[in-house]
């Protein structure tokens, strides 16, 4: 090969390499982007899923983790993304009404819990590994059905980030939010959970402040994971009602608009007259009628399951 030819393809080598970069640092930062913009959804999906662990055995609760997180994984590559990517591409209008049915399964989670709370009635608070491995299958099923939902609206915020990005860039970003935001979520839930253990091994050191510490983290768990339990219920009543609302009135049609159009509007209002807060205050008001809603919508499904035959001696 003459000279100049090889000065030439190492040229253009050096080209693509470049090409190449520059094209991972844009999937890098549309994932960035991505993983932002879910982020409020990825706290809630944090909240969740601590409160399916509740009565399993301390040795079982990593193990349980592990393989919601391989769900999770298998929710958003193998499930949600392929059909994600089709239906932005060729049928735009299902991707709402797919939202909208999960947000109603939000929301039925959600109420449900409430009312069984309401009523007064208790679980069986036997360790789930007492009960055997079909409990734990239970567990584990429960646990990556709700992580579907709030994976889909995940990934379907995510998509709508990098939506200008052709379909190659847009499948490489959304498998880096997928394995990122599943890393983030059950890592944080593993660290919650076995918090207890970390507080016990510190409480048998010979420095006092770190037994302190320790003892501290003892005590303080049990009511962190009960608080976190009440967070993951009022997250699934919160995105689900928010997924409804949104999806139902932001085209600016339809009779459900006019609850959106309010909300929006008395938020809009709030942030704007209460300065620094603002944007916080406002925040927190379509939170709350976002829970509003996905109590109200869980309520009714609720009450239609209690009323047929085969749910009716269940829930009694």
């Amino acid at each position: 090969m003459a000279i100049g030819g090889l000065i030439g393809l190492l040229d253009d080598i050096a080209a693509l390499a470049k090409l190449t970069a520059a094209s991972l640092d844009d999937v890098s930062a549309a994932a960035g982007r991505a993983t932002a913009k879910a982020a409020g959804v990825v706290v809630d999906d944090t909240a969740v899923t601590p409160q399916y662990l509740q009565g399993v055995a301390a040795e079982r609760e990593l193990s349980l983790v592990k393989q919601i997180a391989l769900g999770s994984i298998r929710n958003k590559l193998i499930f949600i993304l392929p059909v994600a990517l089709l239906l932005s591409h060729f049928l735009p209008a299902l991707l709402p009404i797919i939202l909208m049915i999960g947000g109603t399964y939000l929301a039925f989670e959600g109420a449900e819990k409430v009312w069984h709370k309401l009523s007064g009635k208790h679980d069986d608070e036997k360790p789930a590994v007492e009960k055997g491995p079909e409990a734990e299958k239970k567990i584990v099923s429960g646990a990556i059905r709700t992580d579907l939902i709030l994976s889909a609206e995940i990934m379907v915020i995510a998509l709508a980030t990098v939506s200008h990005q052709g379909f190659w860039s847009q499948l490489a970003s959304l498998v880096v939010v997928a394995f990122v935001i599943t890393l983030l979520v059950y890592g944080v839930v593993a660290l919650l959970i076995r918090m207890d253990d970390i507080g016990l091994k510190l409480a048998q050191r010979d420095h006092s402040g770190v037994q302190t510490l320790g003892r501290g983290l003892v005590t303080a768990m049990p009511k962190v994971l009960a608080t976190i339990s009440i967070v993951g219920t009022v997250a699934m009543l919160w995105v689900g009602g928010h997924i409804l609302m949104v999806n139902l009135g932001a085209d600016g049609t339809g009779w459900f608009n006019a609850p959106y159009g309010w909300v929006h509007h008395i938020e809009h209002g709030i942030s704007e007259a209460t300065g620094a807060l603002g944007s916080t205050l406002g925040w927190s008001f379509n939170t709350l009628c976002s829970a509003v809603i996905g109590f109200l919508v869980g309520s009714v499904v609720v009450g239609v399951l209690h009323l047929l035959p085969g749910k009716r001696g269940k829930n009694t």
